[in-house]
This record gives C-alpha cells, structure tokens and sequence, in this order.
C-alpha cells in the first residue's frame, strides 16, 4: 500500500500548514463595531477578544444601549474573525471540511 505513506506525507504537510496558519491567526487583529462606531470591539483571527473602545460621548446614552452595542460589536469582529479564520483554512484543506480539525 504505498499510496497510504504518500497520503500521510501529505496530511503532516497540511497540519504543519494549519499549525502556521493558526499562529498567523492568533497575531492578526480584526475589528467590529456597532452604534455607528461609538463602540469598537478588536478580535484577533482566533476571536479572542483583544480590546473594546467607547466613545466617551456614547456613555451618555442608557446602560442598556451601551451594553446591547458592546456585544453587538464583539459579535460583529468575532464573525469577521471565523470568516477569516474559514478562509485561511479553506486555502489549506482545499475547501474540504475535515472534521475534528476546524
């Protein structure tokens, strides 16, 4: 059976490829936002959440907006990030969903 040494060869390859990848993902930053941009959520590619920034001026609004827009904007990068993320990876497995992997 050699074809099966040849295909784990090419398995390693594309872990190795999805391991740079990931750690590529991790150093990027993607931002979202909401309310018109008074609130600012930055994600990197994994949808970690990095840092969140207020309009000093949108603090003026009532705590419920203010709240319901800072997780409008975390939601709005954390799906930038796995369309992101879903891009990157579909480069490497060549658009086939290997499960267990992503």
């Amino acid at each position: 059976m050699p074809g099966i040494g040849k295909l784990l060869k090419q398995a390693q390859k594309m872990q190795k490829a999805m391991e740079a990848t990931q750690a590529e993902l991790g150093n990027l930053e993607i931002e979202g936002s909401a309310a018109g941009g008074a609130v600012k959520a930055v994600v990197n590619g994994q949808g970690s959440l990095k840092s969140i920034k207020l309009d000093p001026e949108f603090l003026k609004e009532d705590v419920k907006s203010v709240e319901e827009s800072i997780v409008a904007a975390v939601s709005d990068a954390a799906a930038k990030a796995k369309a992101k993320s879903e891009e990157e990876m579909g480069k490497i497995t060549g658009g086939f969903g290997i499960p267990g992997l992503m």
